[in-house]
């Protein structure tokens, strides 16, 4: 699926993809190979044509009880790994997969079970096998695997009022979107320890559709509240799974610790989709995020640490995070952004070996007076920018604030930024720095970059107040 997104001139990225290369070369080379393809992908049409065929002896082909079979057997179930040492079927609790039975009750009650068992257990694990599982928000526990079966899917309920209101963030102040409480997020944990969402790239949907057409309208009274939101913990892996849709950020670890996000797919429509970050790592320190691919309405990450006083006086930065390996799109913002919410801090952030394809910035870094704090220490390594309008972009104007009470004289201060095997083509404008007199760039460094630019301009590296 991720592979046909991508323009064919740099699907190699995909290391995936490189049997399908061999076997192109091996087709123009001998005639005998090429007959044995074309018989090959007949007999596939057969099993393709078999998924919604009727046989006309009255024995079933294609779908058996919603599994794919060949020649009316069922296709084998992949056998979902023992993670824990206990392990639950959301089934046993009462689970109806059809996409219409609303399933909070059975979650909660599945979480229940595992909060008892208590930490010298070693934890319990709660499987959700194939089907449609549509449910309001829910919440996780300690020493807990959620593990998504192949073909399984998780609905965010959409109607709001299943939705439950949260106070706001204490590093945001009054709301991010709306003054007053927030709504909570789908799948929500707060003060926990050692969680695990992982599966057979299983999917978890926000159904956000109607959230963003009500956002547009200003239907909405409260913030819109995340997909996936955990807050005040640590020990934190999710792996191996889709997520899409969100009604808001997609995935937003608040104030944690030790967290390893890898081999995700994360996706929503790249326009009519307004703020679906894909992560954003919020006042968390040592975190991990590797091999994905994200495509969303907003920034595909964006690393946070609080907005303007509430940030300053939360006071906990976001620092010590490794990006690596990742394909990601951005047609609204950008594909990796710092800030501009970064009051609380970042530092110490290594970014490296991504492409960034199709997207109106590649890296961008936004900050304001009012925001205080200090962005510092930040590597960029093999960076390959595809069809990007800005390639690197650092803002300090961005002058968005929570209210009217700010510290206008809150400067933020910039400073170590390294640059390092920046590469690619069809790029407007390889650089742009804006700082200010207030609020200058420093340190900055660039080597190894060759970026083929759309348009001829007199000023490839646009910059003010860089030191």
């Amino acid at each position: 699926m991720v592979e046909n997104l991508l323009p064919t001139r740099f699907q190699f990225h995909l290391q995936r993809l490189e049997p399908k290369r061999r076997l192109t070369s091996l087709l123009a080379s001998h005639k005998t190979t090429l007959f044995t393809f074309l018989w090959i992908a007949a007999f596939g049409s057969v099993f393709l044509w078999q998924r919604t065929a009727y046989v006309s002896s009255g024995s079933r082909a294609g779908p058996v009880g919603g599994k794919f079979t060949i020649f009316g057997k069922i296709k084998p179930v992949r056998p979902l790994p023992r993670l824990r040492p206990v392990v639950f079927d959301l089934k046993d609790f009462g689970g109806v997969g059809d996409g219409f039975t609303l399933n909070t009750e059975a979650f909660e009650r599945a979480v229940v079970s595992i909060s008892k068992l208590g930490s010298n257990s070693g934890g319990g694990q709660l499987n959700v096998p194939p089907g449609r599982w549509l449910t309001a928000p829910f919440n996780l526990t300690s020493h807990m695997t959620l593990f998504l079966a192949e073909d399984s899917e998780i609905l965010g309920v959409e109607d709001e009022k299943y939705w439950p209101l949260m106070p706001p963030l204490p590093s945001y102040g009054y709301g991010r979107e709306r003054p007053g409480p927030r709504y909570g997020s789908l799948i929500h944990g707060q003060n926990l320890k050692d969680i695990v969402i992982t599966g057979h790239n299983g999917t978890i949907n926000g159904q956000g559709q109607s959230w963003w057409k009500k956002h547009q309208r200003r239907l909405l009274n409260n913030t819109r509240g995340p997909l996936v939101q955990i807050m005040w913990s640590s020990d934190i892996v999710i792996t191996d799974i889709t997520m899409r849709d969100s009604p808001f950020w997609t995935l937003h670890p608040y104030d944690c610790k030790n967290v390893t996000i890898r081999n995700v797919t994360i996706l929503a429509p790249v326009t009519g989709a307004p703020n679906t970050d894909g992560i954003d790592p919020d006042s968390c320190e040592d975190m991990v995020i590797e091999d994905c691919y994200i495509s969303t309405g907003d920034d595909a990450i964006a690393i946070k640490s609080g907005w303007d006083q509430f940030g300053i006086a939360y006071g906990r930065p976001s620092t010590n995070i490794l990006i690596r390996n990742l394909i990601v799109r951005s047609v609204i913002s950008a594909g990796v952004s710092i800030g501009s919410e970064m009051s609380g801090g970042i530092s110490n952030v290594t970014i490296e070996n991504l492409l960034i394809w199709n997207s109106r910035r590649g890296i961008r870094i936004k900050t304001a007076p009012g925001r205080g704090g200090y962005i510092k220490n930040i590597t960029y390594k093999n960076l390959t920018l595809d069809n990007v309008r800005v390639g690197i972009v650092i803002k300090t104007d961005y002058n968005e604030h929570a209210d009217d009470n700010y510290d206008r004289k809150a400067y933020p201060t910039l400073s170590g930024f390294s640059f390092t095997g920046i590469h690619g083509q069809e790029v407007r404008v390889p650089v742009r720095i804006h700082g200010s007199e207030q609020i200058p760039v420093r340190n900055v460094t660039f080597r190894d970059m060759s970026v083929g630019i759309t348009y001829k301009k007199k000023h490839i590296f646009q910059c003010s107040f860089v030191k």
